[in-house]
């Protein structure tokens, strides 16, 4: 249960209201990128994500289908894009809004 005493300010790089103790925590390490999948779970290198969407990869003449399992993600440092492998395609990168983390 949260403190009802609590502070919240306007996060304008996410557009929410975050705890005024989130905001001082993000201050303190800029450096750290949160990745979230297409309905808000927190990403991880290393994870494994489902695949929302069907997906044309440009450069490939493929198409990645609705359901796809993509394993070993990897963080490129953005917020919303994530580095992956997949069968006959290098150097793969999916948008974080079309994945949802198994």
């Amino acid at each position: 249960m949260t403190d009802t005493n609590d502070d919240y300010v306007y996060d304008e790089a996410t557009g929410e209201w975050i705890s005024a103790s989130a905001a001082a925590a993000n201050a303190q390490d800029p450096d750290i990128v949160e990745v979230r999948d297409a309905v808000g779970n927190l990403l991880a290198d290393g994870d494994s994500v489902t695949l929302i969407k069907d997906l044309t990869v440009k450069g490939a003449n493929q198409t990645l289908k609705r359901g796809t399992v993509i394993k070993s993600i990897r963080l490129t440092g953005d917020d919303q894009e994530i580095d992956c492998r997949y069968e006959g395609i290098k150097g793969l990168v999916l948008r974080a809004e079309f994945v949802r983390k198994r």
